[in-house]
């Protein structure tokens, strides 16, 4: 079984934490997740709080959360690389990986595989410390000092959490502000404390070698999200104004041009430097005529005319127009819409969306039941509410879409209602406050592959994207995704995100082509072939996908009643 090895970079404890238990409820596929958290202590059910957490962690800018794993306190933070392999260990343990043995036999292996790592890296004078789970560094003499702590979870064979390595960490929040695994009388140390200074991606490099050897046996699939070169600390990108700071934008070494200034051909485009770093250094031109596949059926007959009326009677905005999707016509002859809610500008900029991103307007009071109204006069039967990203707002628009949702089944009860919201900028309150009005379907886009994310959309982040998809789940809400392709993924990429959306219960995903909306968006690199978006629908409802939607011009909410019509309930 393919074993799918992922970088993901910095993400806050509680979406990894959604992550791999979506991962580990679906138990399809063999995981290994390597990361780092911002700082955060986190304890078993048996921990001794007041003993080892020895100060107030929000003054000290962590997190306290309670897991379901062993073990006493413990912290991840910066400079540590984090790894949860999410496993079947059936193939391996024999007897069903349930017993104690087993379980014994688990972290023991998870131990050599750092002993093996960190002896790539140059550190030999490590190993095991009689009675004190972890690696250890000179574990036979007077100073054995603790460089990796391991707290796993097993269950009916199916592996979670795991391993933390101290690279080169904030030791304080080792040594004065917990005590450690509970251990007064053991010192902890790090790579760097023991002379070494490899790069944390090349840490990441040995142990995913090292468990491609161990856990990997028939297939390795590595997926990273593009590495920071910096130690700034920010994992996502400053390109998330909130307030919204109007025009040019620029982060470090990124070309930005401001979407409401013209440009021409051949000046910088915006994230272009991000794109090149991810190893994308060429598009094709902008006058580059598309081939006849990509060439839409333009009908704007009565039934489409008689939508435009009545959105313009409600003064309501449609994804539709904003984002100029190739389908409109077809879609409004049907007589269908997709309904954009919170105004029409995002707090976002992300490389290749269309929509308008000045400073965003207070949301409309009344637009909730504007949008029931031309729900019922259109007739539908299943509605689609989307948001632009409204960072600025505490909830990020949350309750406006609940609102929505309400007014639109208050108005014409048995409506099917799905929604397509944006990450709520890792709110999982805000979050989890759409999920429980439990729209029919709940959609959230990773747009691309972990590669390019920080190009594509560099205010978002792919594990924060599979989380809040993870929640939806794990809720009993159908859940979907969707991504455009032709930005500079290979397939191989494209088929790999599909296995990740498949192993958290995704049951829906779109796969459209990438089209420039202008010459200041990000460039199209390829024109991906309709025979390879039917390879891309049969692979992913191989790899357990309900239904999935691909062609060249596919977007997000292209029928959506009859993707949301197929396969099994949630």
């Amino acid at each position: 079984m393919t074993l799918r090895v992922r970088w993901l970079g910095r993400v806050p404890y509680r979406e990894a934490l959604d992550l791999q238990s979506a991962l580990f409820d679906h138990g399809r596929e063999q995981h290994l997740l390597l990361l780092e958290h911002p700082h955060v202590f986190t304890h078993g059910a048996g921990a001794d709080l007041d003993q080892n957490v020895l100060v107030d962690p929000s003054s000290v800018g962590a997190e306290l959360v309670a897991v379901n794993r062993g073990g006493d306190v413990t912290y991840h933070g910066p400079g540590q690389v984090v790894g949860y392999p999410i496993l079947s260990l059936q193939p391996k343990w024999g007897r069903g990986a349930t017993g104690l043995a087993d379980s014994v036999a688990y972290v023991t292996a998870v131990e050599q595989l750092l002993i093996d790592a960190l002896a790539d890296l140059g550190l030999r004078n490590v190993g095991r410390l009689r009675g004190y789970p972890g690696v250890w560094v000179d574990p036979e003499g007077p100073g054995a000092r603790k460089i990796a702590a391991i707290g796993v979870r097993l269950t009916r064979g199916r592996t979670m959490h795991g391993f933390a390595l101290n690279v080169d960490p904030d030791m304080r929040y080792l040594r004065e502000y917990i005590v450690p695994c509970g251990i007064a009388d053991r010192p902890v140390t790090s790579l760097a404390e023991e002379g070494l200074h490899p790069t944390m991606q090349h840490v990441a490099d040995v142990i995913a070698a090292r468990a491609a050897s161990m856990w990997g046996s028939d297939d390795v699939e590595r997926q990273d999200v593009a590495w920071r070169h910096d130690r700034s600390g920010m994992d996502l990108s400053p390109f998330s104004r909130g307030e919204g700071a109007g025009d040019a934008v620029r982060d470090a070494g990124d070309h930005f041009q401001s979407p409401r200034k013209p440009v021409t051909e051949g000046q910088p485009v915006r994230l272009l430097g991000r794109l090149e770093r991810a190893g994308v250094a060429s598009g094709l031109p902008v006058a580059e005529r598309k081939p006849e596949w990509l060439r839409p059926k333009v009908r704007i007959g009565t039934e489409a005319l008689a939508v435009k009326s009545t959105l313009r009677d409600l003064g309501l905005i449609t994804v539709c127009e904003e984002a100029g999707c190739p389908n409109l016509s077809e879609c409004w002859a049907d007589g269908t819409a997709t309904f954009m809610v919170l105004g029409e500008r995002c707090t976002r900029a992300c490389g290749f969306c269309l929509v308008d991103t000045r400073k965003p307007e207070p949301p409309s009071a009344d637009e909730p039941a504007r949008v029931a109204e031309a729900v019922a006069r259109m007739g539908l039967s299943h509605a689609v509410i989307t948001m632009v990203a409204r960072d600025d707002l505490p909830d990020g628009g949350a309750q406006h879409v609940v609102d929505t949702i309400a007014a639109v089944r208050s108005h014409t009860p048995g409506v099917a209602v799905e929604v397509l919201v944006s990450d709520f900028h890792g709110n999982q309150a805000a979050a989890d406050l759409v999920i429980g009005a439990r729209p029919d379907v709940f959609n959230h886009n990773t747009e691309t592959v972990p590669r390019l994310q920080r190009a594509v959309r560099p205010s978002a982040g792919y594990a924060r994207s599979l989380a809040l998809l993870a929640r939806s789940k794990r809720a009993g809400v159908r859940t979907k995704s969707g991504l455009i392709v032709g930005m500079g993924e290979t397939d191989d990429e494209v088929v790999g995100v599909l296995a990740d959306l498949a192993s958290i219960g995704c049951s829906i995903v779109t796969i459209g082509q990438y089209l420039r909306p202008t010459s200041n968006h990000l460039p199209v690199h390829r024109w991906v072939t309709p025979e390879t978006f039917d390879d891309y629908r049969r692979i992913g409802e191989t790899l357990g996908l309900d239904h999935v939607e691909a062609s060249p011009l596919t977007r997000s909410s292209y029928h959506a009643r009859e993707a949301a019509g197929s396969g099994s309930a949630p």
